[in-house]
């Protein structure tokens, strides 16, 4: 079975506040090594706080 040039870059991103699991986004792992942040809108927070890259 093939597997998809974008399940291999895939991440899943937890909020900061309440650690849910909200969001999966995609990076390029060869230039950007650090672990990514963005401000998104939280379902069990009911507000937008940072959300940071879970382990896998």
């Amino acid at each position: 079975m093939a597997t998809s040039k974008f399940s291999t870059n895939l991440i899943k991103l937890k909020c900061a506040v309440c650690n849910r699991l909200n969001y999966y986004s995609r990076k390029n792992k060869k230039l950007v090594t650090r672990k990514v942040e963005y401000k998104k809108f939280c379902k069990g927070c009911r507000k937008h706080t940072s959300h940071k890259e879970a382990k896998r």
